[in-house]
């Protein structure tokens, strides 16, 4: 069962469409995945379409002759548009796209589907593939560990969302499922690891900062390759 979600403030901010494209592409492949959180966002999109409905009607009034002159001209452009177009509107069902990582296949969320990635750079048993969006500082992975893997004790010098896609994960703090939706910040420190493998997306605002052993070496190249 899925115990971690997007805060409320994130759920209301999707609604809004204001969040970065990243955040909001994390957000809406949990919110697929999870009953609570698509009963949370139909609830805040109900409160957002009553609380345009129920503003002032004087913010949008307009003279009669005004409003009959704007339905008229509305109208004729429907019926423009529908007499100039022959062509016929095809409806297409999404097709599901599924990637092969190290000998697993894994079928991306529908809101993945349409975006490209690069090819997984592998190394020891962690593969990264950048999911190419343009969004600032802002970077979004599909990160997949291999059966047995971990990625070293660190802490985040920015803040980092990892939405777990598939197989299971677990750190200090317990573990995690499909659907978990994990925010972290520099006020966390944890020690990823896997039993049988796993496929996450995640978003991250700088570089990882590694803790322990030889894994502190990446430390001054960090932000080359958060």
């Amino acid at each position: 069962m899925i115990k971690h979600h997007p805060s409320e403030t994130l759920l209301t901010q999707y609604c809004d469409a204001s969040l970065a494209t990243s955040l909001s592409l994390a957000v809406s492949i949990h919110v697929d995945m999870c009953p609570v959180c698509q009963a949370k966002v139909a609830k805040i999109e109900a409160s957002n379409a009553n609380a345009l409905f129920s503003e002032e009607p004087a913010q949008f009034e307009k003279s009669q002759t005004e409003k009959s002159h704007l339905l008229e001209e509305f109208e004729l452009n429907v019926l423009d548009m529908i007499m100039s177009d022959d062509s016929i509107d095809e409806v297409y069902e999404v097709e599901p796209v599924s990637i092969k990582v190290n000998e697993h296949n894994y079928q991306l969320p529908r809101a993945l589907t349409r975006i490209s990635h690069s090819k997984f750079t592998q190394v020891g048993k962690l593969a990264r593939s950048r999911v190419a969006l343009d969004d600032g500082a802002l970077r979004s992975s599909l990160l997949h560990i291999d059966a047995g893997g971990e990625i070293p004790e660190h802490t985040h010098t920015g803040f980092e969302v990892t939405l777990l896609l598939d197989g299971e994960f677990s750190d200090e703090d317990g573990n995690y499922v499909p659907g978990d939706f994990i925010w972290q910040d520099g006020s966390h420190q944890h020690t990823p690891l896997t039993k049988d493998g796993c496929l996450c997306f995640t978003v991250v605002s700088s570089a990882l900062h590694f803790n322990k052993g030889f894994s502190k070496l990446l430390n001054p190249i960090g932000n080359l390759i958060y």
